[in-house]
């Protein structure tokens, strides 16, 4: 049995379609990642899951029960953490705990194993007010209340957005320890560097799916000879590769742009066209595809077929 399943998703508030045909599944003990930017449908599919929205076409499945039919079922074994602090900011840490034991009809010690990791940094602070706490430590209290009542499944909407290089490392640590009890995770994030991290990922621009395998096989599917290129002034740069005659595409990664050429280029090649155009400290490397750069090729096929049509 699948823990998550979804078939033919669609929602849309007014004339915005939100999703659009989604399907995906996730298995027990499988770290999910639905990646995209603001805006792409993550939340609104989040939210159809855990049995907060009605889907106006499609069904889906959370736990082996329905999300239309049997919410009650599934609001018992789901931990859900939304992409907004929701915790009670005037109650302190321990309070906040114990209220969503409460809830779950359990308590902080009976199930103290499945957050202790967590926990254990959170403690020395267990009498702050959870409004009180910086962006890394309110997410980790977050992800104890949603596992408080041990889940079978995990639900996590953006739950590195906004907060430090060293909590997000340390958070998606402790998710690898939570998926070893065999507890499915699906996780959303904007931050495309963290697909990486999952076992599999979707990929999601403006309601639709682009595809879905895991990142070393997304990654691999890039076709195109791809170059990291760098040079004093990076916007003449841009301009200037965007007018020659071997580039496909052309985009802004950090300090570097990421050339996809439509030949067979070579770095020295790129590089010597480059200085005889007058471009100085000129840096071209010859690169593996991310993440990043399969999303926007994906994107950018989309948006022709749509403006073919």
């Amino acid at each position: 049995m699948l823990a998550i399943q979804a078939q033919h998703i669609s929602k849309s508030y007014g004339g915005v379609k939100a999703l659009q045909d989604v399907s995906l599944s996730v298995a027990n003990g499988e770290l999910f990642g639905l990646i995209g930017p603001d805006g792409a449908g993550k939340s609104t599919l989040f939210r159809i899951l855990t049995t907060l929205l009605l889907p106006d076409e499609g069904q889906g499945t959370v736990a082996g029960h329905d999300v239309v039919k049997e919410y009650r079922e599934i609001r018992k074994k789901v931990g859900y953490m939304p992409g907004k602090f929701s915790l009670y900011q005037d109650l302190s840490v321990e309070e906040n705990l114990s209220f969503f034991a409460t809830i779950f009809r359990t308590t902080i010690d009976e199930n103290y194993d499945m957050i202790k990791d967590i926990y254990a940094q959170l403690e020395p602070f267990k009498t702050r007010l959870a409004g009180k706490l910086s962006g890394g430590m309110k997410q980790k209290l977050a992800l104890s209340c949603a596992l408080i009542h041990r889940p079978e499944v995990l639900f996590l909407d953006e739950p590195t957005t906004g907060v430090d290089a060293v909590s997000r490392k340390e958070f998606w640590e402790i998710l690898q320890r939570i998926k070893e009890e065999n507890i499915a995770i699906l996780v959303s994030t904007s931050y495309m560097d963290e697909a990486g991290l999952c076992d599999r990922i979707a990929l999601i621009d403006k309601g639709k799916l682009l595809q879905t395998d895991t990142p070393e096989s997304l990654r691999k599917s890039y076709a195109h000879p791809l170059f990291a290129v760098k040079a004093k002034d990076i916007y003449s740069l841009l301009k200037s590769l965007r007018g020659a005659f071997y580039t496909r595409s052309v985009l802004p990664f950090g300090a570097y742009l990421h050339l996809s050429t439509q030949v067979e280029m070579q770095a020295e090649q790129i590089k010597n066209d480059l200085c005889q155009k007058g471009f100085e400290e000129v840096q071209v490397n010859k690169i593996e595809a991310t993440v990043e750069d399969v999303f926007l090729e994906l994107s950018a096929i989309k948006e022709l077929k749509l403006e073919a049509k």
